[in-house]
């Protein structure tokens, strides 16, 4: 099954003369194209809940979710191609329960691809990675894509070891609500991004953006990655700057430690935020540090002062029978509540059937003085 991703390229009768004419050499066929590439799955997921005011057990306090995606890709001929995804959540009529989600459904993706030489073209709705886009970027929740882009990409692979991008976005959105993402004019987004591999186990990358309105901002993102024995280490910095509404330029900088050994992985992930009020994200999560304590929670690091983040991930594969991850973060403000939290889970495969069941808790989510508890249950499937 073919991932979509932003970075996706396309890989790129007989006339015979009678009587005392030679035959005309034939004209060989161009090769056919590509049969389509299909992909889909189906996702569930039922969650418990206990938020202080209502307790585990109480039904109304229950929470159940659906999605269903179905896409296809297809390479047409002399380099074209295009690609399409619908997406739809529903409760499966389970109206009883207590704040229900939107039920919607959407075209997700639909896009046109064209490659000449190194350089590929996508035009159109599609998915952004984190990777190469760490402040507009698509997450997904079940295999639905929380949040699409429409607009233009380009990558080229000339140079060795390098990939290069330009982008230009117009729109950005979820379920069938898509908005500008300048607000009125549609001069919209521009980012570049270069990522070099050229160091032996590092990966090196850097991306730059530039909105100007309804504010006109830039930000500017690096990262370095790299292996060194059984030692994985990262450092990223990020600057945004949006002028108009009065926010203060923000600057963050985080790195990482992890490694394995035998059948146990860890992470270490430390981050710094400066006293900025210029949003680190467009969309997704914020590079190493966003969803530093909500990563186990849902929802990105918010508030507007300095902030020291510090998360811990282990995991524990158990051969043959999935595996168990526990995840434990800490995030303080300068101003307001602290917020911590964790997240104790179980993944496994079975079936076909990609499953997770898990139990989180977190306090002060939003640094405010709350309390929730959640047990998760879902499963998504891919065909």
């Amino acid at each position: 099954m073919k991932k979509v991703l932003l970075l996706s390229v396309v890989a790129s009768g007989f006339i015979f003369a009678g009587g005392d004419i030679a035959p005309a050499a034939p004209v060989v066929p161009a090769a056919a194209p590509a049969a389509c590439d299909f992909w889909g799955s189906i996702g569930a997921r039922y969650e418990f809940k206990d938020n202080g005011d209502l307790k585990f057990g109480d039904k109304e306090n229950n929470t159940w979710k659906t999605t269903v995606v179905l896409g296809v890709e297809k390479k047409l001929a002399y380099g074209f191609g295009f690609g399409a995804e619908v997406a739809a959540t529903s409760q499966l009529g389970l109206k009883d329960i207590a704040a229900p989600m939107d039920e919607n459904a959407e075209l997700s993706e639909l896009y046109l691809t064209y490659k000449t030489g190194n350089t590929a073209f996508k035009m159109g709705r599609q998915a952004l990675p984190k990777s190469l886009s760490p402040w507009a970027w698509t997450d997904t929740t079940l295999n639905r894509k929380d949040t699409t882009y429409e607009g233009l990409v380009v990558v080229n692979t000339d140079i060795k070891d390098t990939v290069l991008v330009g982008a230009w976005i117009a729109r950005a959105g979820t379920g069938s609500k898509f908005v500008k993402v300048d607000g009125k004019d549609n001069k919209g987004l521009f980012a570049l991004a270069v990522q070099n591999k050229s160091l032996a186990n590092t990966t090196l990358t850097a991306t730059a953006y530039y909105i100007n309105k309804p504010v006109k901002g830039t930000s500017v993102w690096a990262s370095a990655e790299t292996k060194a024995g059984s030692v994985d280490l990262g450092l990223q910095v990020a600057y945004a700057k949006l002028k108009g509404l009065g926010l203060d330029k923000t600057l963050g900088v985080a790195g990482y430690i992890g490694g394995k050994l035998a059948d146990v992985d860890a992470k270490l992930t430390l981050a710094y935020i400066d006293d900025g009020a210029s949003p680190l994200n467009l969309g997704g999560t914020s590079g190493f540090w966003g969803n530093s304590f909500a990563g186990a929670f849902g929802g990105d690091t918010v508030a507007g002062n300095k902030q020291k983040i510090a998360r811990l991930d282990l995991g524990y594969k158990i051969a043959g029978a999935g595996k168990v991850y526990f995840s434990a973060a800490y995030d303080k403000p300068d101003s307001g509540e602290k917020a911590y939290g964790a997240a104790l889970g179980y993944k496994f495969k079975v079936s076909g059937i990609n499953g997770k069941v898990e139990y989180r808790y977190i306090k002060n989510k939003d640094f405010t003085k709350r309390k929730d508890q959640r047990i998760r249950v879902e499963g998504v499937y891919n065909f």
